[in-house]
Order: structure tokens, then C-alpha cells, then sequence
């Protein structure tokens, strides 16, 4: 395989970056993520393949050797910290991924070399277009009220903001640019558009706890939500700082003129 900066791993996370429009942390190590006991009772931190911290998700890409035994990686003869061969210990740690992560606010995406153009071997073709839409596929949430996140969050990168842990915890989104702040309330597509629209004004004015002119509110909805997010008068929005964008059905953010 190489180096690492060569190798299929690398590849998808540099995938995953185009999609995302952020720059992963490869290798990153979380505090809280730990490895097992060692010589003295010293616990290293275990890596992720990749962490991008504007969209608070981490990918790890698994090859052959995470899901079926293979001796050249596993050392069967050989026992790690944790009193098992490297193979068990993989699976051990891949688990305790799968678990803590999520714990701690974050996404966990894997994936793997069959998901893509692959060989038999596990090894892959790198046919970007093709792996490209699949990769969309995977990265892509669940919900549209997700879809409005990420696509906002991914504008807000591209516009030189820097999402941080919200001050609310039940905030969808929060961001810093210099001295401002944005606070944002998300909304997917819905057949209760009015009331969704209302609930979001609503969760907003809870927010708004300091009177720093700083600090911003954004309202973000898909496009069949913008009639019913205008609503409420322009003058209104004003003096309450908050801005009403749109996420159209094409993933494009446009801020609705006051």
C-alpha cells in the first residue's frame, strides 16, 4: 500500500474533504478516546482515520483486515495490552469507536472497500466520479432537517465562519466569524410548514439570553418552507436580529433579503 498519504485510505478521506468542502484531521485523538492498560497502567489515545470538526463527523475506512482474519496484520502469535492477538484487539477497539464517539456528540460514518470499486483484494480501483456519488450517499444524513444542516454548516465554512459547540445544547448550529456569532435553528422539509416555522421563531427567542449586537440568529429552511418562515414582518426580524436563509432542493444557501 505505501505511505499512508498514498494510500487507500487517504484517497477516501481526500473524497470525503471535496465533498464536505473542510479539510479532515487525519489521525486525530480524542481525550476520551482510550486504548487499554499498558506497562504501568498508561492508556494511549487511539486514533480516527479522520475528524472534520465543522461537521462534527469522524469516518473511519476499514479495510479487509477489520472484518475478516488476515495473519500478516492480526500477529496471532503475538499478545497486545490487552491480552489478546492485534486482530482481537482491532475489533475491541473498532467497537469501543462505534460506542464512544456517538456518546460524545458526534457522527461516526465507516466505510468500507466493498462500499466502492474494488478488487478482490480489497483494493481500490479509484474511479473517482463513481466513488464520489457513492461517498454522497453515505455521508448524507437521514432527515431533510439534517440535509438544511449540513448543507448550512458547509456554507458557513465556505464563508469563513467556524461552527463551535453551541452554548445551548438543543441548538442546532452555532458559529464565529471574528467578534460575530450565529445561532441557528434548522428546519427540514415538512408538511407542517407554518407551525415548524413558528416553532423555530420560538426556540430562537429562547436563545436570545445576552444583548450583544455580535450575535446573530438564523432561521434556516428548505425552499418550500421560505413563504411560511416570512411571515413574520421584516421590521420584527430586524429588531430581533435574526435572518431567515434557504436551502434550496439543490443544496444551495441563499440569506433572504430583509
Amino acid at each position: 500500500m505505501g505511505t499512508r498519504e498514498g494510500s487507500d485510505e487517504a484517497y477516501v478521506v481526500g473524497l470525503c474533504d471535496r465533498i464536505l468542502g473542510e479539510s479532515a484531521l487525519p489521525q486525530h485523538r480524542f481525550d476520551w478516546l482510550l486504548g487499554d492498560p499498558g506497562a504501568g497502567g498508561r492508556r494511549v489515545r487511539l486514533p480516527v482515520d479522520a475528524y472534520w470538526p465543522g461537521h462534527q463527523l469522524v469516518v473511519e475506512y476499514r479495510e479487509l483486515q477489520h472484518d475478516q482474519p488476515v495473519p500478516h496484520f492480526d500477529k496471532p502469535d503475538r499478545r497486545t495490552v490487552s491480552g489478546v492477538h492485534r486482530g482481537e484487539q482491532r475489533a475491541l477497539y473498532d467497537a469501543r469507536r462505534e460506542e464512544e464517539i456517538p456518546a460524545h456528540g458526534l457522527r461516526l460514518v465507516v466505510i468500507r472497500p466493498a462500499d466502492l470499486d474494488a478488487d478482490g483484494r480489497g483494493l481500490l480501483r479509484r474511479t473517482e466520479e463513481a466513488d464520489i456519488a457513492v461517498l454522497e450517499r453515505i455521508l448524507a444524513r437521514k432527515s431533510d432537517e439534517d440535509r438544511v444542516v449540513d448543507t448550512f454548516r458547509t456554507w458557513l465554512l465556505a464563508e469563513g465562519w467556524t461552527p463551535v459547540d453551541p452554548t445551548d445544547r438543543w441548538t442546532d448550529l452555532e458559529a464565529v466569524r471574528g467578534e460575530q456569532r450565529l445561532i441557528c435553528e434548522a428546519k427540514g422539509r415538512t408538511s407542517e410548514k407554518g407551525i415548524d416555522a413558528d416553532t423555530g421563531y420560538g426556540q430562537l427567542l429562547r436563545r436570545m439570553t445576552i444583548q450583544d449586537p455580535a450575535t446573530r440568529y438564523a432561521l434556516v429552511v428548505p425552499s418550500s418552507s421560505v413563504k411560511a418562515a416570512t411571515r413574520v414582518p421584516v421590521h420584527v426580524r430586524q429588531l430581533l436580529r435574526v435572518d431567515v436563509y434557504e436551502v434550496t432542493d439543490d443544496n444551495r444557501v441563499r440569506q433572504l433579503p430583509d
